[in-house]
């Protein structure tokens, strides 16, 4: 799977981890991120990983900030994102079989490398259930067409 990864400068050893793991796991990784910690703004590679993902550049992302937090505000800023916070692997199971997330997010200063990796492969082997779960995906894009009219 192609799998796009997004960072700011608090993130760079987690991303750097979980890059390497999902290399490690047979994944083509996208590095849409920073790779040192000089501060930048988080809403950029947000939206570019949002677009990224949108555009079908990538099937999915992983999105990394202090606490995944405002990168995944700025994911969801653009059409056809799904960008979920996910601190648990509960959560990160859920968010992709009834919301069709189609990206994760978790924070640098909230999870260890391990459990972000559990993070990461708990929403890696989820499906999305379709049924009444596509019904409330198609209200969200029928949001997003209401935001277009405005």
């Amino acid at each position: 799977m192609k799998i796009g990864i997004g960072n700011d400068h608090t993130a760079v050893a987690l991303k750097n981890e979980i890059a390497a793991w999902l290399k490690e796991q047979g994944h083509e990784v996208v590095n849409y991120g920073v790779d040192t910690e000089e501060s930048c703004h988080y809403p950029v590679i947000g939206e570019k990983v949002g677009r990224a993902v949108a555009a079908g550049e990538v099937e999915c992302a992983v999105l990394i900030c202090g606490t995944g937090v405002g990168i995944s505000i700025a994911a969801n800023k653009v059409d056809g994102v799904r960008a979920a916070v996910c601190s648990d692997t509960t959560t990160a199971h859920l968010v992709k079989e009834h919301n069709n997330a189609n990206i994760i997010a978790f924070g640098a200063r909230i999870v260890g490398n391990e459990k972000a990796k559990d993070i990461v492969k708990a929403y890696l082997d989820a499906e999305f259930q379709g049924g009444r779960h596509a019904t409330r995906i198609a209200m969200f894009e029928e949001i997003e067409k209401r935001n277009e009219r405005n």
